[in-house]
């Protein structure tokens, strides 16, 4: 039975998969760990109050608990990255370091998501191949290229089972946006459900990658469980459900709402860091290595959305 500590785990990715994970191992085999002290459903289980970038919190921790895995989500995202930079190299960086050598000290398996923002504005646009040209120019970017790098080397250099994946942009009803590029592709859900209007921080025309939270999820442990011989890459696995623009979401929108109406607003550090990455990405090789497979595409996932946000204005 796996015991695993989850680091960022009131985060967007963490605050979910952390249910998961404890309906999939068991309640107390999953230790959720965050900057700040947990609330509600997430403090129905073990958790600890942990700033990754203190080394030797993280490691009494994990010790402490007798855990055999790592999930290092804590990060600062893209567009804050970018207003504050050294912030974010000391948090994405300094956290990731500390937690591989945890990793590699203890002798844990571990998992960290990179993401499409390891790309650049010279890396191919359409169906980005799983191994290519990353030059970012946004300090998120570049600590994710960083951080894929690290990971490989802590496998190959002390042999820490370390896996990963470029996560898309992700779509959630559950967790507000916490500052990313592709955040626009949430508050469209609400804004529709609330106001039957969105404008757009996002140009028109601006395809992104997306994924619905749960196929993310669930590709987490499908990469964790995967048969580590099969992997002829350890990180960084491209994997998307969707390629879309705003007016994309729009029209989606629109088939269950009628009178929603899209105009924009563009933030120009957004729309930079989003003219920077790829228009869709090709997963070919994650499907090939350990069978991802994206169950929701832009249309169920809207069907999906637009039931839950209502759901959660109607409580």
């Amino acid at each position: 039975m796996k015991r695993i500590l989850v680091t960022g785990a009131l985060g967007q990715i963490g605050s979910e998969l952390l249910g998961q994970l404890r309906e999939a191992y068991g309640t107390d085999n999953v230790i959720g760990t965050d900057i700040r002290e947990a609330e509600g459903e997430h403090n129905n289980g073990p958790f600890e109050v942990v700033d990754v970038t203190n080394a030797d919190r993280l490691h009494e921790v994990a010790k402490a608990h007798n855990v055999d895995t790592i999930m290092h989500l804590a990060a600062l995202l893209s567009a804050k990255a970018e207003i504050y930079p050294k912030v974010a190299w000391d948090i994405n960086m300094g956290g990731l370091v500390n937690a591989l050598e945890v990793a590699h000290e203890l002798e844990l398996q571990f998992f960290t998501p990179s993401s499409i923002g390891a790309f650049g504005p010279t890396t191919p646009k359409d169906q980005t191949p799983q191994d290519t040209l990353q030059r970012p120019t946004t300090m998120y970017g570049v600590n994710k290229v960083a951080g894929e790098l690290l990971a490989d080397y802590y496998y190959h250099r002390f042999g820490v089972d370390t896996r990963g994946v470029r996560f898309p942009g992700l779509i959630s009803y559950v967790t507000p946006p916490g500052g990313g590029t592709t955040d626009y592709a949430v508050e469209i859900y609400y804004e529709a459900i609330k106001n039957k209007a969105y404008r757009s921080y996002i140009g028109e025309g601006t395809k992104m990658d997306m994924m619905y939270m749960p196929d993310a999820l669930n590709a987490i442990i499908q990469l964790m469980e995967a048969d580590p011989a099969k992997l002829e890459h350890r990180n960084a696995f491209n994997i998307s459900a969707i390629s879309a623009a705003p007016e994309d979401f729009g029209k989606a929108i629109q088939k269950h709402i009628p009178e929603f109406t899209l105009d924009y607003e563009v933030d120009p550090i957004r729309q930079n860091i989003a003219n920077s990455w790829p228009n869709s990405i090709d997963s070919s090789v994650a499907t090939k290595e350990w069978g991802f497979q994206a169950e929701y595409d832009i249309d169920r996932m809207t069907e999906d959305m637009l039931e839950k946000v209502k759901e959660k204005y109607t409580k």
